[in-house]
């Protein structure tokens, strides 16, 4: 699932120690791209992607509302409470980050396991960005990150069950690192001002 559509990790798969990085030429996983790219009033080298922690809650629901309110990119209840977003972004099986600047916390995704058992060496990820800094740079680098991160859990592939088709920016993004539409699902979305539309499953291997 992912907007633009985990921190105990009980998979058996085994974890190295939690980190945190920087976008910057000093941290060689990021691609050069990420560390020329600029924003309004910061540059992505200035960037921190960390894990979550409880104090981040109000800046994360500052950003998981308006895209759960608006409907149209995760299958969500539009009416959904504070408690029980944050309950469903920061849940037990996934890791959940944050993407940190001087502007403050601009984006946010979580990495789960997609199965449990057997198909527990497969991922997925959801992604949200900060209504005001879609644009600037924020998904992608997330996206880097989360694929550096799961490489680093061990998982062997990553997908996306459910990403609106209406979405093009996201299928764009996912596109341009390497994901591929496994299958359409037919209507499977109500989409508030489109209607009915398909939803799709992407999958690349890590």
């Amino acid at each position: 699932m992912s907007a633009f559509s985990a921190a105990d990790l009980k998979t058996g798969l085994s974890a190295p120690p939690s980190f945190q990085t920087t976008c910057t030429p000093d941290h060689p996983q990021k691609p050069p791209s990420i560390w020329r790219q600029n924003a309004a009033t910061f540059t992505l080298s200035t960037m921190l992607i960390r894990a979550a922690t409880e104090d981040d809650h109000d800046a994360v629901w500052a950003i998981l509302e308006p895209t759960i309110r608006d409907g149209e990119t995760y299958a969500l209840d539009r009416d959904m409470s504070r408690e029980n977003a944050l309950a469903y972004w920061f849940a037990p099986d996934r890791e959940t980050f944050v993407a940190e600047t001087p502007d403050g916390i601009l984006g946010t995704y979580y990495l789960r396991p997609n199965q449990a058992g057997g198909g527990n060496h497969v991922c997925n990820c959801g992604y949200m960005t900060r209504s005001d800094a879609t644009g600037r740079g924020i998904a992608r680098a997330m996206v880097a990150h989360s694929l550096d991160h799961a490489r680093a859990r061990g998982y062997r592939a990553m997908q996306f069950n459910f990403v609106i088709s209406t979405n093009t920016r996201a299928i764009r993004l996912w596109e341009q690192h390497g994901f591929e539409t496994l299958t359409r699902l037919p209507q499977a979305f109500l989409h508030p001002a489109a209607g009915y539309v398909d939803a799709l499953v992407m999958f690349r291997t890590l």
